[in-house]
């Protein structure tokens, strides 16, 4: 990065995130101008101390002076303390934002944009990048307060003091902003380094946690822990890289500094002995100074941690300025379901990495309160007309209608309000049956959750767990078999009451004994409703009303099974495989 985009990144930031709290860092600016005061105070009082006390042995003063440099030692604490305080809530609140903006969007975003990035990389953006952010905004923007006036306010003590030795001292203020600049570059350009290796060994964690069963059936732990010893090794790597880039300004600001006051002393002598100087003016001086030191190396850093948050709110803008393309307008109309019917019209689709269509001029008509099923090898487009439906994916060409209404031209939520779907890859939270349960209607009652979980063939099992309906069921229901699993999905969809039922090969993964459980529960969710079904299995799929044959995104012919059985052979194929 440029000076240029980092100057338009931080002050994007300021305008977006920091503008809003400034009330607090006036606040901080009024307790840095305490600090910075209170730092001169300390210097300048050396002055009298040394005159009044040491020299003149005046006793009144010994006595004074004391309590005036306890006094501003405190005023400098209690200002600093208060003004970090203030800081840190807008550095915390600004990486609360933007963290929320992150979950925002990921609530939000279409889903071909979230499946086209990893989970792990998002992780990464919330918490390395919004960190990086976070200890710019508490170290930058107290830090240009409070160092700014306080090397202000000891120059211009300097200067009060001997305005030769002032020009001298203030001498090492390019030499530490040269070398400062050349070394923000580096570090901008490993921190991003580094924002990259956190976010592959997010994905990297994410994928192990799935996978741990996989994992262990194939004994790969010794490969897969000499990958998290690559990538963690890649991360420390880049880590102390910014670390070493951070602190190389060190040896050099010691020995600029220690060139400084060695030339100080000297000068200091001759001024001392011609009597343009006196011994408490030096002392004095020496203190401010010795105090200028560290705001001015605290400035000095400040372009590199400048750099490292510019860097990583460039990688968390990347993800919150992406446009959502699917999104609900409140202007549009409500979608109005009457007889629930279904129709694709010349429907196109192709994902964003591949040239090839999923679907291809798509044409079909489902009528209300009937079951459709899709058939088709592996990649026919079964998965992608269930996408289309709720607007999980939006057709490049051609339209969806439900009742004749246009799914593009009414409200997502209305749409999505009327249907359900139930899946193979059954989605529970670490929560409660209970909860997993009314997540579908939150207003529901504990009957109503029960008489759900009757029709869906789940009380059976609930009633036989320690807690019942209280029982946590772990991590993506890891502490339920695949049946159980699946029949309260299907207790959820019976407690939304949607009128379209979507059915994503919700059998394909269980025994014979459950699979026949969740078939009855899946009539009594899919009675008088219009079911749309996605099966693996044949056998299931009998009793449709009309069933489609897919191949390569296109349907080559539909009918019930036994018209398909004497009249497809494309059906009669996938049909005789299974019986084999």
């Amino acid at each position: 990065m440029n000076f240029e985009e980092v100057r338009y990144l931080i002050t994007r930031l300021f305008r977006e995130h920091i503008r809003k709290h400034l009330p607090r860092i006036f606040i901080a600016l009024i307790l840095s101008i305490i600090v910075a005061g209170s730092t001169s105070g300390i210097a300048w009082l050396l002055d009298p101390a040394v005159k009044k006390i040491f020299i003149d042995q005046d006793k009144t003063y010994a006595f004074i002076i004391p309590i005036l440099i306890i006094v501003a030692f405190t005023s400098k604490g209690l200002s600093l303390y208060f003004a970090r305080i203030n800081i840190i809530t807008v550095s915390e609140e600004v990486a609360g934002q933007l963290q929320k903006k992150i979950a925002n969007t990921i609530l939000f975003s279409d889903i071909q944009t979230l499946e086209n990035r990893h989970s792990g990389k998002y992780i990464s953006n919330i918490m390395f990048d919004t960190h990086q952010v976070q200890n710019f905004v508490s170290t930058g923007v107290l830090n240009i307060m409070k160092d700014s006036f306080t090397v202000i306010s000891l120059i211009a003590l300097m200067f009060y003091q001997n305005w030769k030795l002032a020009l001298f001292a203030i001498l090492m203020i390019p030499f530490a902003g040269a070398l400062s600049k050349s070394l923000a570059k580096k570090v901008g350009k490993a921190v991003g380094k580094a924002g990259e290796s956190s976010g592959i060994l997010a994905s990297f964690l994410t994928e192990i946690l799935k996978a741990s069963k996989m994992i262990r059936i194939y004994q790969k732990e010794d490969k897969e822990n000499h990958k998290a010893g690559l990538v963690v090794n890649d991360l420390i790597k880049k880590n102390i890289k910014i670390g070493s880039t951070m602190i190389r300004a060190t040896p050099i600001m010691e020995t600029l500094t220690g060139f400084m006051i060695a030339g100080f002393i000297v000068f200091s002598g001759k001024l001392i002995a011609s009597g343009e100087l006196g011994v408490n003016n030096f002392f004095s001086f020496l203190a401010a100074m010795m105090l200028a030191y560290q705001p001015i190396r605290s400035l000095a850093t400040l372009n590199m941690v400048a750099y490292q948050g510019a860097a990583a709110f460039k990688r968390i803008g990347s993800v919150i300025d992406k446009k959502i393309d699917i999104v609900n307008d409140q202007n549009l109309p409500d979608l109005i379901v009457k007889k629930s019917n279904i129709e694709f019209s010349d429907v196109s689709f192709n994902y964003e990495k591949t040239k090839e269509k999923a679907v291809k001029n798509l044409n079909l008509k489902i009528p209300g309160n009937t079951m459709a099923a899709f058939v088709g090898h592996s990649g026919a487009g079964k998965s992608t007309i269930f996408n289309l439906i709720p607007r999980f994916y939006d057709p490049q060409s051609g339209s969806i209608k439900i009742d004749n209404q246009d799914t593009r031209q009414i409200s997502l939520n209305s749409l999505r309000e009327n249907l359900s779907l139930v899946s193979q890859d059954v989605i529970l939270f670490d929560d409660t049956i209970k909860n997993n349960i009314s997540y579908a209607n939150e207003k529901a009652t504990e009957n109503e959750i029960k008489k759900a979980c009757e029709f869906a063939a789940a009380d059976e099992f609930i009633e036989k767990l320690p807690n019942k309906y209280d029982t946590f069921v772990g991590e993506n229901g890891v502490k339920l078999s695949g049946g159980q699993k699946q029949r309260i999905s299907i207790a959820r969809a019976i407690l939304k009451e949607a009128p379209i039922i979507l059915l994503d090969e919700a059998t394909s993964s269980l025994d014979a004994e459950s699979e026949e459980i969740v078939q009855n529960a899946i009539l009594n969710l899919t009675k008088n409703k219009t079911t749309l079904v996605i099966a693996h299995r044949m056998s299931t799929i009998h009793n449709a009303d009309k069933i489609f044959v897919l191949n390569h995104g296109q349907i080559v012919d539909s009918g019930n099974h036994d018209y398909l059985i004497k009249n497809c052979e494309t059906y009669k194929s996938l049909y005789q495989k299974q019986l084999k």
